[in-house]
């Protein structure tokens, strides 16, 4: 079996470091690993539309920056194939037939999707769209026979419904839906980094996000400004590590190559830490040096990002093919999926048996 990866990002901004270190990264990584016959990164317009259908020119903006933030983290268009959701019709079709093998009841549990709607205050105005796209996400995984996806933590209830539309199809209509599996980052603490005020969830929409794109100063800005722990008040103070936003994003970035450069009253993150905790260490100074650590890892990524920016009709290029390709193999998926369902009615004169 070819093994095959499926992942992506709604465009209603530029992306984050909470993107970066919960998947972009990994996709770089598992791109390079040589271990994947095809790989497919969507552009979901078509998700991000379903709480933005009043204001559709929020996402059609930000498909070419997520784009940009796609190849200067490091996709490689010869290596991955980078496409936008709506181009490929396919993909809704396939919602189309999933949905009737999903309740609504079983929808509702969802986890993401109750935890979407409290985010954004949805209560009873549920648009139909974003109620049903964990359905949609099954049909996009499922379309390229996605094996693979590397997605955050956050994510995993929605592999777990996709995993039983596919169960529930190949036992109603026979074998014909790949299972995928989903492949969480390694370092725990990028699987769900907090925003810098300290909140559960980095989100553009709660605006407490550090962008790739942003400049070193913006960067330094926000990285200074962020929540610690609320007992460290003088530097004497025992501190507390756990929960502590700078310290979980030192976790995320930090490797011991950095003390060598930036702090070497430190040999590793666990002698700061334990310093931390003890007393007499300020959150200025280990905020300064984190400022060091993201400088170091996101300049390279905003030097990429800048000369793509240079170059934005071949990016136009780069897409429009992608979505040849895309559409190409969620074809093949689809006639599949009629055939079994025994609904394409005019191949080999099927309506007459």
């Amino acid at each position: 079996m070819k093994q095959i990866i499926l992942t992506g990002d709604r465009p209603t901004g530029r992306l984050h470091v909470g993107h970066y270190v919960g998947s972009l990264k990994e996709r770089v990584k598992l791109q390079n690993s040589k271990r994947f016959d095809e790989i497919y990164i969507m552009i979901a317009d078509a998700q991000a539309l379903t709480d933005n259908a009043e204001h559709p020119e929020k996402v059609r903006q930000n498909i070419m920056q997520v784009a940009l933030d796609y190849l200067a983290c490091g996709i490689d268009p010869e290596k991955s194939t980078i496409f936008v959701q709506s181009m490929v019709p396919e993909l809704t079709e396939l919602t189309f037939y999933y949905m009737n093998l999903v309740t609504v009841s079983r929808v509702q549990r969802n986890p993401t999707v109750k935890a979407e709607i409290q985010q954004r205050n949805f209560e009873a105005s549920i648009p139909v769209g974003f109620f049903c796209y964990p359905i949609s996400q099954a049909a996009d995984i499922t379309a390229f026979r996605a094996t693979a996806v590397p997605v955050g933590e956050d994510q995993l209830p929605m592999l777990e419904q996709c995993k039983e539309i596919v169960h529930k199809f190949n036992t109603v209509y026979g074998e014909t839906l790949t299972e995928p599996e989903i492949i969480l980052p390694e370092n725990a603490a990028c699987l769900r980094l907090p925003g810098i005020d300290g909140k559960a969830k980095m989100s553009k929409s709660l605006g407490n996000c550090i962008y790739l794109s942003d400049e070193p100063e913006t960067i330094k800005k926000k990285i200074m400004s962020m929540f610690t722990d609320p007992n460290h008040l003088r530097i004497e103070d025992p501190g507390k590590v756990e929960g502590n936003p700078v310290f979980i994003y030192l976790d995320a970035f930090c490797r011991p190559e950095h003390f060598t450069e930036f702090w070497s009253d430190y040999s590793c993150l666990d002698e700061l830490k334990d310093h931390y905790r003890r007393g007499g260490l300020g959150d200025v100074k280990v905020k300064r040096f984190l400022n060091d650590v993201m400088q170091a890892e996101l300049q390279p990524i905003r030097e990429r990002r800048k000369m793509w920016e240079q170059r934005l009709p071949e990016l136009y290029e780069l897409l429009e093919e992608g979505c040849k390709v895309a559409r190409k193999k969620a074809a093949e998926t689809l006639q599949e999926v009629r055939h079994s369902m025994k609904i394409d009615y005019f191949e080999d004169r099927n309506l007459l048996k």
